[in-house]
């Protein structure tokens, strides 16, 4: 029998190779994600003002997923994301943070999602008053050690997890980057005075820790573009023009 190096149908994969392979499979999970999102009505198309007062052709809404099955669906996007990351060596992580209100569902089924894939993790939240009696203090869970991976649904301006790097960080312990379900890659400021960068750039650039997310604002145009629905495929031109106009540099010159 001939060896798998002398095989045609067993080629060698080399580093582009391997490169081009994770890729795809980020894409396609992005993909999914999205599918996903557009069926729990918690990503919609429309019209829809912004914080910023910004007029967008989409509203993402990670409140909505408020069932058992689409929480667990989640977790389970959050913990392939992870697992994906760490695999590939983007990321190195020892505990999982979940910031109050809606990071502390994320953190807990995300950890819940892992453990279920072989990967038993610590996690612990916040609460935003300190108590001053039972087991006390802010920290709720795990005490925070080690590497730890700040689990969201957003960042918006970036506040939550300011507030969340020095929680960490006074612990003595070290913030190893931050997942969220979906980067706008919109930059800061409102509809007429635009910012220089996103909410993720400034969290990248401020604080030094890697972001990463189930899928951004170029895998929506992506999946749009392939789709032949013909409702879907109307907010095609709607989101370029958003992108032209609000897009941070990566998205804008993708």
């Amino acid at each position: 029998m001939q060896s798998s190096t002398n095989n045609p149908a067993a080629p060698h994969q080399g580093p582009s190779t391997r490169q081009q392979q994770r890729t795809t499979d980020q894409n396609h999970n992005a993909k999914d994600f999205i599918e996903f999102a557009l069926a729990a009505g918690v990503l919609r198309f429309g019209e829809f003002k912004t914080k910023a007062g910004r007029l967008s052709p989409y509203f993402f809404n990670a409140g909505l997923f408020h069932d058992g099955q689409r929480l667990g669906e989640l977790a389970r996007f959050y913990a392939r994301k992870l697992q994906e990351a760490s695999r590939t060596g983007a990321i190195h992580y020892d505990m999982l943070f979940g910031p109050a209100y809606k990071g502390i569902t994320l953190a807990a089924c995300t950890a819940v999602a892992l453990a279920q894939a072989g990967q038993n993790m610590h996690f612990a939240y916040n609460r935003k008053e300190a108590k001053d009696h039972g087991e006390g203090g802010v920290i709720v869970g795990a005490a925070l050690s080690g590497r730890v991976l700040i689990i969201d649904d957003v960042i918006s301006a970036g506040t939550s997890v300011g507030e969340s790097v020095a929680l960490i960080k006074s612990q003595g312990a070290e913030v190893a980057g931050v997942l969220i379900a979906l980067d706008r890659q919109e930059r800061s400021g409102t509809a007429e005075e635009i910012g220089t960068y996103s909410a993720v750039e400034d969290v990248q650039q401020r604080y030094g820790v890697p972001v990463f997310a189930l899928a951004c604002l170029d895998d929506l145009i992506g999946y749009l573009e392939e789709r032949e629905d013909a409702e879907l495929s109307r907010w095609r031109a709607p989101l370029a023009a958003y992108r032209a106009r609000y897009g941070c540099t990566l998205a804008r010159k993708s």
